[in-house]
């Protein structure tokens, strides 16, 4: 099965029902889908999100492919937003189709699992006391993409 892959790093805001529309066409028996929003409280203004145009691209296109190659998806879509974001603005969205709804889940969460830990953005939190400071890696987003390295697919094959 050959899937649909769109990866886009974009500034603008993410039309989400468009893009699930348009995985809903492929005829598949399954949408699944996270979009992820910036947090706000502790006085954060803005999250400034920056990348490496040519770098960021190429990674998220190569990650959606290891979805389509590790389960039976007739869509992919992973969509991540860039510059100056307020609280509440969508930074990510990601989907996948499949003609069952388990494969498109399991895509999905590898999806964002893979694109948090290993897509080369760079993230600053802005305060509204003016102060500023670039976020970390978390083990926890770690540990929760560690879990892909091997995984059963729903077609019961093991993939490394």
């Amino acid at each position: 099965m050959s899937a649909a892959i769109l990866v886009r790093v974009q500034a603008a805001d993410i039309d989400v029902a468009a893009e699930l529309a348009r995985l809903e066409a492929l005829g598949g028996g399954g949408i699944a889908s996270f979009t992820g929003v910036v947090r706000g409280g502790g006085g954060l203004q803005a999250l400034e999100l920056e990348h490496h145009p040519g770098i960021t691209g190429a990674m998220m296109h190569r990650i959606a492919a290891q979805a389509a190659a590790r389960w039976p998806l007739l869509g992919v879509t992973a969509i991540h937003r860039h510059g100056l974001l307020p609280p509440g603005e969508r930074i990510v969205l990601v989907a996948a189709a499949s003609p069952h709804r388990a494969a498109a889940l399991e895509a999905t969460g590898f999806l964002i699992d893979w694109l948090k830990t290993r897509a080369p953005f760079w993230k600053k939190e802005h305060f509204a006391d003016g102060t500023s400071r670039w976020v970390e890696a978390r083990a926890e987003d770690d540990a929760a993409a560690a879990r892909w390295e091997t995984v059963q697919v729903t077609t019961g094959e093991t993939v490394e």
